[in-house]
């Protein structure tokens, strides 16, 4: 049957059309809003390559918990950048620590609004990796993921609905998982980094967690861009190990990696729309080269048409007053 019988523009003609036939939807409950924590009070610092975006001191983070919260946001992801910074990551072990501290805040001022704390070194150590350094200037795997289970354990006692570490090491989310559990927390889940690519679209993040790495790079356990079934085999073994939800990051530019996972696995996928894809939408739209709310929707639907059920994104406020209103 072919034309004039087969018209599929018959149910794009209006708008109660497009509608009623859409096939992909985003739903307030499907984001997260990326926060970070500073030492201080009263702070509230404009991260530059990130418009309207801050770096918050404890007080002021709350303040910006609750807000999201008011406007729908169903959970909030926490990053902290301590004043102090060692070889060990003390600070992210420090039951008293920045990271646990602002967990805590958040969970008495808005205990419906779900925290996950970001577990990685690279902000609490001196050198930025998100490992421990040997003296070769190598990461060394296997004493970074019993740190990362002591970080892990920190910020569950002070109160994170979820931990999610983003550090890549091989076998953390195991380590995580058993550490948790033996210390009485195995209701606490685990959202894996599992697929974390070592992308060019991070810059603008290193500058608001003050996280990026004294020398080299990342690229001997982040993820090469150009590998999807290595993706695969990193989600596959982190669900293996426990893992209650799976990410990859950044979104899109793997959209195609998103698909694969959502395929392959049984647990929630998210995808990490990072700062990079932030803040290119935000230039364009300053210099009026787009229309940002289109953009920023279509972009959103585009990952979740991929696989995402959950998406992190620096827009999260906005986009959910705007599919509430």
């Amino acid at each position: 049957m072919g034309f004039p019988h087969q018209r599929p523009r018959r149910t794009r003609q209006s708008d109660a059309w497009r509608r009623m036939v859409r096939e992909t939807h985003l739903t307030p409950d499907a984001f997260i809003y990326p926060l970070f924590v500073v030492p201080g009070r009263a702070v509230r610092h404009a991260v530059e390559s990130m418009p309207g975006i801050f770096q918050l001191s404890v007080d002021e983070v709350v303040k910006d918990a609750k807000a999201a919260a008011a406007a729908g946001v169903p959970a909030v992801l926490l990053f902290a950048a301590p004043a102090h910074k060692d070889a060990r990551a003390t600070s992210a072990t420090d039951p008293k620590g920045l990271a646990a501290q602002a967990i805590g805040a958040i969970k008495e001022a808005c205990p419906q609004l779900l925290v996950w704390a970001d577990v990685c070194l690279c902000g609490a150590t001196d050198h930025g990796h998100c490992g421990h350094v040997l003296a070769n200037g190598a990461i060394d795997n296997d004493s970074s993921i019993q740190t990362l289970a002591e970080v892990a354990l920190n910020y569950a006692r002070a109160g994170a609905d979820a931990v999610a570490p983003s550090d890549m090491m091989d076998g953390r989310v195991a380590a995580i998982r058993a550490r948790l559990d033996e210390a009485g927390r195995a209701t606490t889940p685990i959202v894996a980094y599992a697929a974390k690519f070592a992308s060019s679209f991070y810059g603008p993040f290193r500058e608001a967690a003050e996280s990026a790495p004294a020398f080299g790079d990342r690229r001997s356990y982040q993820m090469d861009p150009a590998n999807a079934r290595e993706a695969l085999r990193e989600v596959l073994l982190d669900v293996e190990e426990g893992a209650d939800l799976v990410m990859v990051k950044p979104a899109g530019p793997y959209l195609d990696v998103i698909r694969r996972v959502r395929d392959a696995v049984r647990v929630p996928v998210v995808a990490y729309q990072v700062s990079g894809e932030f803040s290119l939408i935000k230039a364009a739209a300053a210099r009026g080269w787009i229309d940002e709310r289109a953009a920023v929707l279509e972009t959103l639907t585009g990952i979740r048409r991929a696989g995402a059920d959950l998406i992190i994104s620096y827009f999260a406020p906005e986009v959910v007053q705007w599919l509430r209103a």
